[in-house]
């Protein structure tokens, strides 16, 4: 057999490239999707969707509900959902508030405890969920309508403000400016877009290096640099336009720990892999030996400290301690999570799938709110492409032959 025999034939090289494609379509997607809604608003709105100060603002006024989507995602991969997460948010920004302003507790005890109290109520509904066998739906439900109660006792249906700055500054606040606001471009925030832009070649380059030793790798090299390369790009455009007005916010610096930290969880980790396993087969998760209680009990702790945090932010964005707070925030957790492409039946999602989700949701909202959209067709627009976004999950399962 000759060498030419041997080689692979362009024919087959460009049929597998096709059939990976074929494969990430639901992720390919995601990314269309949000870059033609971003340039759709750029059009539609003249030019101030991607202004500095509009890009800044929709990180800064959404970053709570993609921190509830973190947790939101790894709850329904197991299979399960949610619904106090708005509550609880309203509950633990309305225990901070009274901790620092009536019992003149310091701001930084008051954000550690408020991360407790979300823990312990987390640890409260696992307990159920997990070792009683009440479905979550039930559960949380419960929770939601506890812990909103709760939130009114606790304010006695009143507002309470104001905080110091040092708690605003997680909602609100900027790193520190090395040019010391004279320079064109914040140093700080192109330097920490430059660092994320390596690492993140250095950790691609090093993951596919992986799947190839162990014969793993199926993605072809010209869609794996076209993916790096434009990831790349936005990550530095992002920080160019941050550094364009006032660098970068503390509570994006905040987001981007937990996007890492929570990737790493569940795509390394023995926790992330019993998650997926305990969503795609309950069962046959149990008879592999996977400890599915004691998972289930520690993803609803998980739960409960992103859903403080999250009020924490958002308490501190506002610099309000408002009863109201927190209504409709676990629609939206949840409207982000299957948007960014987890599947209702539970077993597949991913952070980045609803981190995107979160943004496309962000977008989506701060470009109709300059349009001067009501917010009746607000509603209307986003229940539409949650249903549209469900609706391709389940055609990719039925063309794959999937259940």
């Amino acid at each position: 057999m000759s060498a030419l025999d041997t080689a692979p034939k362009p024919k087959s090289i460009v049929s597998s490239a096709l059939n990976y494609l074929g494969g990430q379509l639901r992720q390919i997607g995601l990314f269309i999707a949000l870059i033609v809604i971003v340039i759709f608003f750029e059009v539609a709105t003249q030019g101030i969707t991607l202004k500095p100060i509009n890009v800044s603002n929709i990180i800064v006024q959404n970053s709570y509900i993609l921190i509830l989507a973190i947790g939101m995602v790894m709850v329904i991969i197991a299979g399960h959902i949610d619904l106090s997460v708005g509550s609880v948010v309203a509950f633990v920004g309305a225990m901070a508030g009274v901790m620092i302003t009536e019992w003149h507790i310091p701001w930084w005890a008051a954000i550690i405890l408020g991360l407790v109290i979300g823990a312990l109520i987390g640890m409260w509904q696992g307990f159920w969920i997990a070792y009683f066998r009440i479905p979550a739906f039930i559960v949380t439900l419960a929770g939601m309508l506890t812990f909103r109660g709760l939130t009114q006792i606790a304010l006695q249906n009143e507002q309470i403000s104001p905080f110091p700055d040092e708690f605003r500054a997680l909602g609100s606040g900027f790193l520190p400016d090395l040019g010391g606001g004279q320079s064109f471009l914040e140093p700080l925030t192109i330097i920490l877009g430059l660092l994320a832009a390596v690492l993140l070649v250095i950790q691609g380059v090093r993951q596919r290096a992986a799947r190839r030793k162990f014969e793993v790798e199926d993605e072809p090299l010209p869609w794996f640099l076209a993916k790096l390369v434009f990831t790349v790009v936005l990550i530095v455009f992002v920080a160019y336009l941050l550094a364009s007005y006032r660098g970068t916010p503390i509570v994006l610096v905040v987001l981007g720990i937990l996007v890492v930290v929570y990737s790493a969880v569940m795509n390394r980790s023995v926790f992330g892999r019993h998650i997926y396993a305990i969503g795609g087969n309950l069962n046959a998760a149990e008879l592999s030996g996977v400890k599915t209680k004691r998972v289930t009990f520690l993803l609803f702790v998980n739960m409960g400290v992103l859903a403080a945090l999250a009020g924490l932010v958002f308490t501190a964005q506002l610099n309000l301690a408002n009863p109201k707070a927190g209504d409709g925030f676990e629609l939206d957790a949840i409207a982000a999570v299957f948007i960014g492409g987890a599947a209702v039946t539970g077993g597949i999602g991913t952070v980045t799938g609803a981190i995107i989700g979160g943004l496309i949701i962000a977008v989506l909202n701060n470009g109709m709110s300059i349009l001067g959209v009501g917010s009746e067709f607000q509603q209307l627009i986003k229940g539409l492409v949650l249903l549209a976004a469900v609706a391709f999950d389940v055609y990719n399962k039925r063309r794959s032959g999937g259940r």
